[in-house]
This record gives structure tokens, sequence and C-alpha cells, in this order.
């Protein structure tokens, strides 16, 4: 576990495996419970907060079912804006994001994943959307240049980094003044037996990783955000237990809500 670098690789496999398997989903937040039970991801996108219209007319391979809350509804995007997505996946929230800015705004998706990236570009010409794009790169180092987006986005990926410092560093550097930081991620509301901080199944299935919920504003602070706003999502305990039915692991982290301001 020292290895951070053998940690990365294990996450990137994992993720790379959900993404050759498509909408038929992976571990741990989509496709089936980390107990290996089938999971309707309909259902799992309705649980986390998305509706019946926003699935529509999107690529079906785009939700996978990957994710703890649903960012585009606190983006309040606006026509003609800069969107990021940091760990895009198969490009579902960037689809959504593009309904939102339209023609004339453009949605920019990272992911580190090879295979990701792949079904995300498909999916995208499949769309015949040319104001979304998906690149290659990690999320703590984004191939954005400064000052250059207008909405920063990302889905219960945040927790997988092995450095949220220089995430939210990152992310702060290629905000705008008066840029937006709109996420859903996992964060530890109590402190992780380290049986689940050095389960590498855990780690790559959201929670493993999970930072203090604390520590994770402090981190925004240190970046320079100002105005954070972290708010638990009322259904976080549902939405945890449903990943791994028989730990209580909903007693240790819930996904929050988490947005703040450059």
């Amino acid at each position: 576990m020292d290895n951070k670098e053998d940690i990365r690789d294990f996450i990137r496999q994992n993720y790379a495996e959900v993404a050759q398997k498509g909408s038929d989903g992976g571990c741990c937040s989509g496709g089936c419970s980390c107990n290996g039970a089938l999971i309707d991801i309909g259902e799992i996108s309705n649980k986390i907060g998305y509706t019946e219209e926003d699935i529509l007319n999107l690529p079906t391979e785009a939700n996978m079912g990957l994710g703890c809350g649903n960012p585009i509804a606190i983006a309040s995007l606006q026509e003609g804006e800069v969107v990021l997505d940091l760990g895009s996946g198969g490009g579902f929230d960037c689809f959504l994001a593009r309904r939102h800015v339209g023609e004339t705004g453009y949605v920019i998706g990272v992911d580190m994943t090879p295979d990701m990236i792949k079904l995300a570009r498909k999916n995208a010409e499949k769309s015949g959307h040319t104001n979304v794009e998906f690149r290659l790169g990690e999320i703590e180092h984004l191939p954005v240049p400064d000052s250059s987006v207008n909405v920063i986005i990302s889905n219960c990926v945040i927790n997988l980094s092995l450095d949220k410092k220089q995430v939210f560093k990152d992310a702060f550097r290629v905000l705008k003044p008066g840029g937006r930081l709109s996420i859903s991620d996992v964060v530890a509301t109590a402190q992780l037996p380290e049986n689940i901080k050095e389960d590498l199944a855990l780690i790559a299935s959201c929670i493993g990783g999970a930072e203090y919920v604390e520590d994770i504003k402090a981190m925004l602070q240190n970046a320079g955000f100002k105005h954070i706003r972290m708010t638990p999502k009322d259904n976080s305990r549902d939405i945890i237990k449903s990943w791994v039915p028989d730990k209580n692991i909903e007693d240790f982290v819930a996904s929050y809500i988490i947005e703040a301001i450059k």
C-alpha cells in the first residue's frame, strides 16, 4: 500500500474493466454491488439523483451507473459556458452538461483510463455533437490551460485520487475568476478503520480513499477557494449501503455535494 503507482494502476485497471463492459457496468458503484449482486443501472441512477429525462436521448453506453450524486443538478450551468468534468468515464455527465451549455458552450472530459476515453469518444461520435471533447490525463495534472473553465464538475472521482490537495490546486488553476466547483463525492465522516483504508477493492470502489470531510474543506481553502459549501445527500446512507450491504460502511463515509468559488 506504500506504492502509489501500484494503487493507481489497480484503480485504472478496475475502471478499464468497467469501460470494457460498458453499460453492463462494474463494481462497485455500477452494475453490481461489492458483494457481487447485480444492480439495475436505471434504479441506481435514480437513487443518486438523475431523472428519467436526464437519461433519455443520451448514448446508452455512457451511463454505467457510476457515481454518488448528480453534480449537474447543482452546477447552474448557463448557455455558452465551458465545463470541465474530472474523471468523465463514459461521458454521461458531459453529455448532460452539453444540454445546458448548448451549441455556444463547450464541455471537456478528462479521465486517466484509456479505455474510458475510447468509450467516451465513441459515444460522442454517436451523439454527433462537436462541442464535447474527451482528453486522456490525470485530474492532478489537468490537460487544460489556466483560467479557461467556467465550471468544474465531478462525480465520485476525487476520492480515488492519491493527491487530493493537488487535485484542488489544479482545479483552481484552470478555473476562470468567479468560476465554480460543483462536485459530488464520497467523504469520510468518521475515522476509517485500517482494514478499509488498506483494501484495494474498497479504494477502487470509492470508499477506502475517502478523506475526512473537514480535511477536504481545509484543502479547498488552502487551494484558494471561497464560499465553500459541503452538504450530505439526504439518502447518502441508502446509496452507500447499496454498494456494501453487510459491512456498515455507511457509518464511516457519506455522499456529499461540494461547492466552491474561485
